[in-house]
C-alpha cells in the first residue's frame, strides 16, 4: 500500500507487524484488496492517514476521551430525573461520533477488509454496535443504556498490559469455561435437592389458635414475630423431626418482666406489686403451625423454585450467611439437614471454587508465555512510560548533581579547604557505614516502634509526656542520622530510595513536632517500622520469602489496575440499575447498629457503589446487600451480584493465586547444609520405637566415644587427686551397664523380657489403640452440664483413671524394655513416646490434684490447667495411624516456609495495628440510648443517662488494635471496622457519619494486601506439597493384560445374529446421545417442579419421569442381553446404571404405593442421581480432566479428613472446656452464639468450629467469648479476654489459612496428574484388532 517515498516506506514494517492479532497472518497493506472512497493504495494522502491514525498521539487523544468520559459518568446521579442528565447525553454522543469517525478513518487507510483481520478492531466494532443499539431502544422508549458499560472497554485495546491480561484471560477460557459450567451444574444439582426436600417448608409459622381479638379485645399480629423486621424468624416444624416448635415460643417480655398468666387469670383492677409474671403471656396462643408466612430476608431465601434454590444454593457456597440458611433448614425439617449443606460446602467451595482457582494458576505461566500477539501501532505501554519518565528524572537528578558538584568543587578547591574537608568526609562515610552506626539507628528505630506500641487510651499523664521526650528525643537522633549522612555522601544520598524514605519521614516528623503533638501527622512516625526491613539479611529464608513478595507486588500492579477498572464498571452498571432504588427506611439485615450506616450499602453514588462492589468481591455481608437489593428492585437483580463474584473474586482475583505460584516456582533453589536433625524427627519406622535405624547407632557410637574421653580424663584426675576415684567407678559401672534399662534391668533380666515380648507383641498396639478410642469417647462425652454428683460424672472420672493407669502401664512397660533416655533405641529416642509420656505424667498430675484438693479448693488453676490438658490426649492416635501420621508429618516438614509466611504475616498486622493506635486510639466509644441525634460527645450523653459504650473492636490499645486488624485480615466483620473508623471523630466524641472518608485508604489498603499475603499460604503449601509428593511418590506401573483384551474383543464370535444386532444398537454413539439427551431433559423437567404447582403439571412430569425410567430400564436390560450379566457388570460404569435404573423403578413405586410420606426423604430426590450418568458420555478432553482431578481430590479426603478431624476434635474437647458455659440472654445478647452456634457439648462444637472454618461470622462468635463476665458467674471464667483470642487465632491460622489451603495444593497435584494420564491415554491409544468377518469390535470397557 505503501509505495510512494522512502520515509513512509521505512516507517512500514513498524505498522503492518502489528495489525495481525494471535496466530493471525499480518495483512500485506499493499495488497490490499478495497479501495475505500475510490483512493488508490499509491495516494500519498492514504500513506499520511495511516500514519496518523496509528500514531501514538491519537490513541493517547482517544484514551484522554475515553478517561474524560469514565469521569463524566462517575458523577452520573440517579436520584436527579433524566432531564437533568443532559451533559452526560451530550458527551456520549460525542464519544460516539469520535470513535465512529475513528474507525471510518481507519478503514480509508487499511482497507475493510485489512482492518477486521484484527480482533480488537472487531471489538471495536462490536462496541459501536452496541451502541447503535442502544440508540435504537432508546428511540423506541427501552432505556437499557449499554454504552455506558460498552465505551470504557475500548481501554482493553489502547493499553499495552490491559490487553495481555485480557488475552491471557481469553487464553485459559476454554478450560476456565469447563470449570465454571462444572460449577454451575453442581448448583444445579444441589438446588434440585433443595426444591425436593424442603419446597415451602420456610413459609410456616406459629399462628394463633384462637381469635384473641374477638375474645379478649387484644390486637395481635396473626403469626408469632419477636421483633418488627426480625431478622431470624421463628420457623416452626409440622412434623417431629424439626428443631423448632410452637411450644418452643419464649414467653412475653415486657418492661423487662416475663409474662407468665393466662388470658382468663389476668386482673387489670387488682395491684400486681411486684410480681414478675403479672402480665399475660399472650405467645402461648401462637399454637398452630402452618404454611403463610413471608420467607426468610425479606423473602430472598427458599427452596420454592429451582431459581431461588440456586440463589440460595450459590450463597452457601460463598461461604458467607449459609450457617443461617442451614439453621432454618434445620428448624423447619430436620437436625440432620446439616450433612447436606456439610457436602454443599466442601464440594462446591472448598473443592470447585478452588478448581477454578488451581486452573487459573496452573495456565497462568503457559498463557503469559504463550505471544499475545503484537499490539496495534501506537499502542500505549504503561511501563514504557513509567520507564521514559523515570529515565528523565535520572538524568535531570543526574545533570542537576553533576551541575552541583562541578560548582562545590569550584568553590571548595582552595587550598585552606582540601586539606580539611576530604579527610573528614572519608572518615564521616566510613562512620555511617560501620557496623556501629547501623545497629545504633537499629536499636533506635527498635525502641521508638516500643515507645508507640505502649500507646493507649486513657494513658497516664507521666507516660504521655514522657513519650513525647522520648519521641523528640527519636527525633533528633534520626536527623542527626540523616545530616551525618548528607554530609557523607552528599548528593549521592537520594539515589538510594531508602535513604528518600527515611529523609521524608524525618521531614514530616519534624513537621508534626511543629504542629503540636495532637497533629493527625504523628501517624506518619508509624511508618519508621518499615525501616525494620534492613535486618531481614540476618535471616536469609525470610529474606528469600520477601523478593518472593517484591516480585509479586510488581507483577500484580496491573491486575490491580484491571480490577480496579472492573470494580468502576460493575459501579456504573449498578448506579444504572439500582440507584435510588434500594430501600433504606427498614432496618439492616447485618448489624445492629444505626440506619445511617444501612444507607451506606447502596449505589446512589459512585463511591458507595465502587466500595459496595469491593464489599461484594470480599464477601463480606454481600448477602444483605443482596437481600435488599432483591427486595426493593427485582429478584433477577441476583444475576448482577451472581455476575460480580464470578468475574470478579473467581477469576480476576484468581489471577493473583497464579503470580504468587509462579512466583514461587520460579525463585532460585536454595543450597541448604543438610539437615543435622533428622534424629530428632518423628521416628517412623516403629511406632512402639523398638526398632532402630542408622541414627541410633550414630548416637550410640558418640555415647561411647564421650564415655571413654571422660573415662580417660578421669583416669588422669584420679592419678593427680585421690580423692576423685569414685567417679572413675562410677563411669566404670554405666558402662558395664549400657546396655541395661535404667541400669537395672539387664537383658536377661525376666521383668525386661516379659516386658519385651508384650511390647513387641502385634496386637499391643491394637489393643492400646483401641484403649486411646475409648478415652477420646470420653472426652469427647465431656461437657459443662454435668453435675459433680451424678453417676454420669463419677462413670467418666473413673474410666478416666482406669485409662490413665492403662496408659502408665504401657509406658512403665515401654520403659522396662527399651529403657528411659540412654541405650540404643530407649523411649525417648521417639518424640512420639514422648508426647505419650507428658500426656500420661499430666495425666497422674491431674488424678493428684483432684485426690488432694477438697470441694472448696475444686476451682484451683491448675486443675483448670490439667483438665484442659486432657483434650490434647487424641495426640496418642497420630502415632498409631499411618495416613494421619504421614500427614501430620507433611504438616511439619511446612512448619519453617509457613512460620516464614506468618512472621511476614505478623508483621504486616503490626504495621497496620500501630496505624491504627495512631489514627483511632480512643475514637470507638458510641453513646447508646434512645434519642442521641443531640449528643455531640461524652458529657452530652451522660447527661442524658444514657451509657457511652466501647466498640468491641477498637485501637485503644496494641493488643486491641491486632485483634481488630486480624479480624479484618481474615475478611470477616471489616466492613463495620470500616464503617466505625469512617464515622470516628475524636477522643469522647459521638460519632458522626461518613466524618473523614480518607480513611477509606487505610482499610481497603489493608484488605488488597491481606489478599496478596493470604495467597502466599497458597503459594507455600502448594511448593510444600509438591516437595512432599516427589519424595513420598512410589512409581507403580501397572501392566495391561494384553491376553485377556484379546480374549474380550472376541467373545461374541458365537453371538446370534438377534444379539448381534442388540449388540450394534448398544455400541451406536446414538444411542447413548440418546440417552444423553433424556437424563438432560429430565434434570431440566425437575427443575420446573415448584411449591404449589397445580396438579395438572404435577401429573405431566409424573409420567413423563415414567417415560425415562422404562428407557433407563431398557437400556440395562439390552446392555446385559447384548454383553452378558457378569462381563457387563465388570465395568464401574455399567454398575452405576444398574444403580440409576434401580433408584428410579423404587421411587416409582414408592410414589404409586403412597408410602413417600411415611419416609423421612421424598423418593423423588433419587431421580437426581441420573445426573451422575451423564459423567461417563463427557467427551471432551478438558472435562475429563476435570472430571478426573474432582475424583483424585475427593481421594485424598481420608488423609485430608484425617487431618482435619484431628485438629477439630481437639479444638472442639478445648472449645467445650473453655466456653461450654457461656449462656446468651435478652440481658446479654450475643453476637455470634445461639442455640445452634456454640459449645456446650462435643457435637454442637464441631458444627461451630466448621462455621468457623469457613469464615461465617466468626468474629461475632469471638466478640462473645471475649465479653465482661457478671460479677459472681461462675460459668464465665475471667481468663476468657486472653484465652479467646489465642484459641481462635490460632485455629484460624492452622485451619482457615493452612489446612484449607492445603487442599489447593491438592487439587493443584491432582490437576497435573490428571492431565499427564489423560495426555497418556490418548498417545496410548492403539489401532484395534481387524476382525473381517465381524462387523463390529466391543470393548468392555466402553460399552458403558
Amino acid at each position: 500500500m505503501m509505495t510512494g517515498t522512502q520515509g513512509p516506506r521505512r516507517e512500514q514494517p513498524n505498522a503492518e507487524v502489528n495489525m495481525a492479532g494471535p496466530g493471525e497472518q499480518q495483512p500485506d497493506q499493499t495488497t490490499a484488496p478495497l479501495r475505500c472512497f475510490g483512493w488508490r493504495p499509491a495516494v500519498p494522502f492514504r500513506q499520511r492517514l495511516f500514519q496518523f491514525v496509528f500514531s501514538t498521539g491519537l490513541n493517547c487523544i482517544s484514551i484522554l476521551i475515553i478517561l474524560i468520559n469514565c469521569v463524566v459518568q462517575g458523577i452520573f446521579q440517579p436520584c436527579i430525573f433524566q432531564q437533568d442528565h443532559l451533559l452526560q447525553d451530550i458527551l456520549v454522543c460525542f464519544v460516539f461520533a469520535y470513535f465512529l469517525a475513528e474507525m471510518l478513518i481507519k478503514v480509508t487507510a487499511v482497507g475493510l477488509t485489512a482492518y477486521l483481520q484484527h480482533n480488537w478492531h472487531k471489538f471495536d466494532v462490536f462496541i459501536l454496535c452496541g451502541e447503535l443499539l442502544d440508540y435504537a431502544l432508546n428511540a423506541l422508549g427501552f432505556h437499557i443504556e449499554i454504552c455506558y458499560v460498552l465505551t470504557p472497554l475500548r481501554l482493553f485495546s489502547r493499553v499495552d498490559e490491559m490487553r495481555k491480561l485480557v488475552s491471557m484471560l481469553l487464553g485459559i477460557l476454554p478450560m476456565l469455561g469447563n470449570v465454571l459450567i462444572l460449577y454451575v451444574f453442581v448448583i444445579y444439582i444441589f438446588g434440585l435437592v433443595g426444591v425436593q426436600l424442603w419446597a415451602g417448608d420456610l413459609h410456616y409459622r406459629c399462628f394463633l389458635g384462637e381469635d384473641i381479638a374477638a375474645l379478649y379485645n387484644r390486637s395481635l399480629s396473626p403469626y408469632y414475630v419477636s421483633m418488627p423486621g426480625e431478622r431470624v424468624p421463628f420457623i416452626c416444624s409440622v412434623e417431629k423431626t424439626g428443631m423448632r416448635h410452637c411450644w418452643d415460643i419464649p414467653p412475653l417480655r415486657e418492661n423487662g418482666n416475663t409474662c407468665l398468666l393466662t388470658a382468663p387469670q389476668q386482673n387489670p383492677t387488682g395491684p400486681l406489686g411486684a410480681n414478675v409474671s403479672g402480665c399475660v403471656n399472650w405467645n402461648v396462643y401462637y399454637n398452630v403451625c402452618r404454611s403463610g408466612g413471608q420467607n426468610p430476608n425479606l423473602g430472598s431465601i427458599n427452596f420454592d423454585n429451582i431459581g431461588y434454590a440456586w440463589i440460595a444454593v450459590f450463597q452457601a457456597v460463598s461461604l458467607e450467611g449459609w450457617t443461617d440458611i442451614m439453621y432454618y433448614v434445620m428448624d423447619s425439617y430436620s437436625y440432620w439437614s446439616c450433612i447436606y449443606y456439610i457436602i454443599l460446602t466442601i464440594l462446591g467451595s472448598f473443592v470447585m471454587m478452588n478448581t477454578c482457582a488451581v486452573v487459573i494458576a496452573t495456565h497462568y505461566s503457559e498463557a503469559t508465555a504463550v505471544d499475545a500477539g503484537e499490539p496495534l501501532p501506537g499502542t500505549l505501554s504503561l511501563n514504557m512510560v513509567w520507564t521514559t519518565l523515570r529515565n528523565w528524572l535520572v538524568q535531570l537528578y543526574s545533570s542537576l548533581c553533576n551541575k552541583w558538584s562541578s560548582s562545590d568543587s569550584r568553590s571548595s578547591a582552595t587550598p585552606s579547604k582540601i586539606p580539611y574537608w576530604q579527610p573528614f568526609q572519608k572518615k564521616l562515610e566510613v562512620i555511617v557505614t560501620g557496623q556501629i552506626f547501623n545497629r545504633v539507628i537499629m536499636a533506635a528505630i527498635f525502641l521508638n516502634i516500643l515507645c508507640m506500641a505502649v500507646e493507649h487510651h486513657n494513658q497516664p499523664p507521666l507516660m504521655t509526656m514522657a513519650l513525647q521526650i522520648c519521641n523528640t528525643v527519636f527525633a533528633a537522633l534520626f536527623v542527626l542520622e540523616m545530616i551525618l549522612k548528607q554530609l557523607a555522601f552528599r548528593w549521592a544520598y537520594f539515589q538510594d530510595w531508602s535513604n528518600v524514605f527515611d529523609f521524608a519521614i524525618v521531614i514530616i516528623s519534624l513537621w508534626e513536632l511543629g504542629a503540636q503533638s495532637d497533629s493527625k501527622l504523628s501517624v506518619i512516625r508509624a511508618f519508621r517500622a518499615l525501616r525494620l526491613g534492613k535486618l531481614v539479611h540476618f535471616l536469609p529464608y525470610l529474606q528469600r520469602q520477601l523478593l518472593v513478595l517484591k516480585r509479586t507486588i510488581a507483577e500484580a500492579a496491573m491486575l490491580c489496575w484491571l480490577l480496579f477498572f472492573g470494580i468502576y464498571l460493575f459501579g456504573i452498571v449498578g448506579m444504572h440499575l439500582f440507584g435510588c432504588k434500594i430501600e433504606s427506611s427498614g432496618p439492616d439485615f447485618s448489624s445492629n447498629i444505626d440506619d445511617m450506616v444501612d444507607n451506606r450499602k447502596n449505589f446512589d453514588t459512585l463511591l458507595w457503589s465502587m466500595v459496595t462492589v469491593f464489599q461484594v468481591l470480599t464477601q463480606e455481608d454481600w448477602n444483605f446487600v443482596l437481600y435488599n437489593t432483591m427486595a426493593s428492585v427485582s429478584a433477577w437483580a441476583a444475576v448482577y451480584f451472581v455476575a460480580v463474584i464470578i468475574l470478579g473474586k473467581n477469576v480476576v482475583l484468581n489471577i493473583l493465586v497464579g503470580i504468587v505460584v509462579e512466583s514461587f516456582q520460579n525463585q532460585p533453589e536454595e543450597v541448604l547444609p543438610p539437615s543435622e536433625s533428622g534424629s530428632a524427627t518423628l521416628n517412623t519406622d516403629d511406632p512402639s520405637g523398638i526398632s532402630q535405624g542408622p541414627s541410633n547407632s550414630e548416637s550410640s557410637s558418640g555415647q561411647m566415644q564421650s564415655i571413654q574421653v571422660e573415662e580417660a580424663a578421669v583416669t588422669q584426675t584420679d592419678q593427680d587427686h585421690g580423692s576423685m576415684g569414685w567417679m572413675r567407678k562410677m563411669q566404670r559401672w554405666c558402662k558395664d551397664r549400657e546396655d541395661w534399662s535404667l541400669y537395672l534391668l539387664s537383658p536377661q533380666n525376666w521383668w525386661r523380657r516379659f516386658s519385651t515380648k508384650v511390647v513387641s507383641h502385634r496386637n499391643f498396639d491394637m489393643v492400646i489403640q483401641v484403649f486411646i478410642m475409648i478415652n477420646c469417647v470420653t472426652i469427647a462425652w465431656e461437657r459443662p452440664s454435668i453435675q459433680p454428683e451424678s453417676m454420669e460424672r463419677q462413670h467418666l472420672d473413673q474410666i478416666s483413671h482406669v485409662l490413665s493407669v492403662i496408659f502408665l502401664l504401657e509406658m512403665l512397660l515401654k520403659i522396662s524394655a527399651l529403657g528411659l533416655v540412654f541405650g540404643k533405641g530407649s523411649y525417648c529416642h521417639s518424640l512420639w513416646n514422648i508426647i505419650d509420656g507428658f500426656l500420661v505424667i499430666t495425666s497422674l498430675a491431674d488424678i493428684c490434684m483432684e485426690l488432694m484438693s477438697s470441694e472448696a479448693d475444686s476451682s484451683l488453676d491448675i486443675l483448670k490447667v490439667l483438665r484442659l490438658l486432657r483434650t490434647l490426649r487424641p495426640l496418642r492416635m497420630v502415632k498409631r495411624t499411618p495416613k494421619l501420621k504421614l500427614a501430620v508429618e507433611a504438616l511439619l516438614a511446612s512448619v519453617k516456609p509457613m512460620g516464614n509466611i506468618i512472621l511476614i504475616c505478623g508483621i504486616f498486622i503490626f504495621f497496620y495495628s500501630l496505624l491504627g493506635l495512631q489514627l483511632f486510639k480512643g475514637k470507638f466509644f458510641h453513646c447508646v440510648g434512645g434519642n442521641i441525634t443531640r449528643v455531640l460527645n461524652k458529657s452530652d450523653c451522660l447527661e442524658a443517662n444514657y451509657k457511652w459504650v466501647k466498640k468491641e473492636y477498637n485501637f485503644d490499645n496494641l493488643i486491641q488494635a491486632a485483634i481488630s486488624v486480624f479480624v479484618m485480615y481474615s475478611k470477616d466483620g471489616w466492613v463495620n471496622l470500616m464503617y466505625d473508623g469512617l464515622d470516628a471523630v475524636g477522643v469522647d466524641q459521638q460519632p458522626q457519619p461518613n466524618y473523614n472518608l480518607w480513611m477509606l485508604f487505610y482499610f481497603i489498603s489493608f484488605i488488597l494486601m491481606s489478599f496478596l499475603l493470604l495467597d502466599m499460604f497458597i503459594g507455600v503449601m502448594v511448593e510444600t506439597f509438591n516437595k512432599c509428593q516427589r519424595e513420598q511418590r512410589t512409581v507403580k506401573e501397572t501392566e495391561s493384560d494384553t491376553d485377556s483384551e484379546h480374549e474380550e474383543v472376541t467373545y461374541f464370535l458365537n453371538y446370534s445374529w438377534l444379539r448381534l444386532k442388540i449388540l450394534n444398537l448398544c455400541r451406536n454413539e446414538s444411542v447413548e446421545c440418546f440417552i444423553t439427551a433424556i437424563i438432560i431433559v429430565s434434570l431440566l423437567l425437575m427443575g420446573v417442579e415448584h411449591y404449589e404447582q397445580p396438579e395438572s403439571v404435577q401429573q405431566f412430569l409424573e409420567w413423563v419421569f415414567y417415560v425415562i425410567t422404562i428407557v433407563l430400564v431398557l437400556e440395562v436390560v439390552l446392555k446385559i442381553i447384548a454383553f452378558g450379566l457378569v462381563r457387563f457388570l465388570k465395568v464401574g460404569w455399567n454398575v452405576l446404571d444398574v444403580f440409576i435404573a434401580l433408584i428410579s423403578v423404587i421411587s416409582v413405586v414408592l410414589s404409586q404405593l403412597k408410602l413417600s410420606d411415611n419416609m423421612p426423604i421424598k423418593p423423588s430426590i433419587f431421580r437426581v442421581m441420573r445426573v451422575l450418568r451423564l459423567a461417563q458420555v463427557l467427551k471432551t478432553t478438558k472435562m475429563k480432566v476435570l472430571l478426573k482431578t474432582i475424583t483424585r481430590t475427593l481421594c485424598q479426603v481420608g488423609n485430608l479428613g484425617l487431618l482435619f478431624m484431628f485438629f477439630f476434635f481437639i479444638y472442639a474437647a478445648l472449645g467445650v472446656e473453655l466456653f461450654g458455659g457461656l449462656e446468651c440472654s435478652e440481658d446479654f445478647p450475643c453476637l455470634g452464639l445461639h442455640r445452634h452456634t456454640n459449645f456446650e457439648n462435643f457435637g454442637v462444637a464441631l458444627l461451630t468450629l466448621y462455621k468457623v472454618c469457613t469464615g461465617d461470622n466468626w468474629s461475632g462468635i469471638l466478640k462473645d467469648t471475649m465479653r465482661e463476665c457478671r460479677i459472681g458467674d461462675s460459668n464465665c471464667p475471667s481468663y476468657l479476654f486472653w484465652a479467646s483470642p489465642i484459641f481462635f487465632s490460632t485455629f484460624v491460622v492452622t485451619v482457615q489459612f493452612v489446612l484449607v489451603n492445603l487442599v489447593v495444593a491438592a487439587i493443584m497435584q491432582a490437576l497435573e496428574d490428571s492431565t499427564e494420564e489423560v495426555k497418556k491415554d490418548r498417545q496410548g491409544l492403539l489401532p484395534p484388532v481387524i476382525v473381517q468377518h465381524q462387523p463390529i469390535q466391543v470393548n468392555p470397557e466402553e460399552s458403558g
